[in-house]
């Protein structure tokens, strides 16, 4: 009697899409395989490997070391828009990243600009890639977390290659009276840290501590003397710059 054996192929991930080879969690594996047929080389569509590299690893040849050998050893795909997706997806496993900052990625592993392109537009498209999302939610946290101003975000967001449109939105969100909240909340917690300096060294500081965070000289100068008032402290004079 003949045992009949079968190979299964590889099925498309829920969700994904066959055309562009992009699933919830990347590219859909064995796309276009043919089932109950093996590659002569023993090795997978999609594993880097032809039937030179079956006949190189029959014969013990050991490879010459250059950077595409190692990355067919380890199984990574040669080509260059393969290789920027998984490069992307990689990146942004758990941490949302600008079109920028991933463009730059694919730049320093020298990935070819037109392969690097293709799939920073496919992330765009399906929304992997969304850079007003990631100014919005940037501003909310840095705002929160550590009381950035609107000029500390915009320079931050710069940065990180965020248009500048993008950008204007993104804090013209923020309120002007949560900002200012945010500033007396700030020089609060940092108010018993300058007891007993002088007037003007606590001035100095405290004033100083809110234009690192971006706040500007004439709020920081407010904050900081009503602070002071509240404490008994003497602000004749403090309406002069600092």
């Amino acid at each position: 009697m003949t045992r009949r054996t079968e190979w299964s192929g590889s099925p498309a991930e829920p969700g994904g899409d066959p055309e562009s080879g992009y699933g919830p969690a990347g590219p859909v594996a064995g796309a276009g395989a043919r089932p109950g047929r093996r590659s002569r080389g023993g090795a997978g569509a999609g594993s880097g490997f032809g039937e030179g590299a079956g006949r190189r690893a029959r014969s013990g040849t050991r490879s010459s070391g250059s950077p595409s050998s190692s990355r067919a050893e380890k199984g990574e795909p040669r080509d260059p828009v393969e290789q920027a997706r998984n490069i992307c997806l990689r990146l942004l496993t758990g941490t949302p990243r600008t079109r920028k900052q991933l463009a730059d990625a694919l730049r320093k592993r020298e990935i070819p600009d037109e392969a690097a392109e293709e799939v920073l537009a496919r992330f765009v498209d399906v929304g992997l890639i969304d850079d007003a999302a990631f100014a919005g939610a940037w501003v909310e946290s840095r705002h929160h977390g550590r009381g950035l101003a609107r000029r500390a975000l915009v320079r931050e967001l710069r940065t990180k290659g965020v248009d500048s449109a993008v950008i204007d939105e993104a804090v013209g969100q923020l309120d002007p009276d949560q900002e200012e909240e945010t500033a007396r909340e700030l020089v609060a917690r940092k108010l018993r840290s300058t007891r007993g300096l002088d007037r003007d060294k606590r001035l100095r500081r405290l004033a100083g501590m809110l234009a690192r965070k971006g706040y500007g000289e004439g709020m920081a100068l407010r904050v900081v003397r009503q602070a002071l008032e509240e404490e008994g402290e003497d602000t004749e004079g403090l309406d002069e710059p600092f």
